[in-house]
């Protein structure tokens, strides 16, 4: 018969709880044994793109996405004056506006520090996408012009 097989390479395991929690665990809860595999409790695992800690915070979660959207947004940067507007707008949409949008309900009342971190991320892309610098005034406009939506 087809049976499915354990990769432990692949496999993670996250005890989740508070940290008096994880210390009425023990030593023995840091492990796991599934037949003659051992899997050892990470304090993060990655599932469908999302970063879940321990502590069940989505704070690297946060800081993955928006370290990963200003190294695009810096790289958009550079080839700027090459391209067009709507090319330019394409391209954040490819790379920086479908990141933040990815699994987003996970952050559904989420503190206003996680949001306000993308909204960063977002001004960040409307001043690439419209050729403004960082102290521009204006900026407020540009996000509701049809431009960027």
């Amino acid at each position: 018969m087809n049976r499915l097989k354990l990769n432990a390479n692949k496999t993670e395991l996250l005890w989740a709880g508070s940290k008096y929690g994880s210390a009425l665990l023990g030593s023995s809860g840091h492990s796991l044994q599934l037949g003659a595999e051992t899997i050892k409790a990470s304090d993060r695992v990655r599932l469908l793109g999302v970063t879940i800690s321990s502590d069940l915070s989505l704070d690297r979660h946060v800081s993955t996405i928006c370290s990963t959207c200003f190294y695009w947004l810096r790289q958009i940067r550079r080839i700027r004056r090459s391209l067009d507007t709507d090319s330019v707008a394409a391209l954040v949409h490819a790379l920086i506006a479908s990141r933040v949008d990815y699994c987003n309900t996970v952050l559904a009342e989420a503190p206003r520090t996680i949001t306000d971190r993308f909204q960063r991320v977002l001004n960040a892309a409307v001043r690439v996408v419209s050729g403004t610098r960082k102290f521009d005034r204006g900026l407020s406009q540009l996000l509701h012009s049809k431009l960027l939506h």
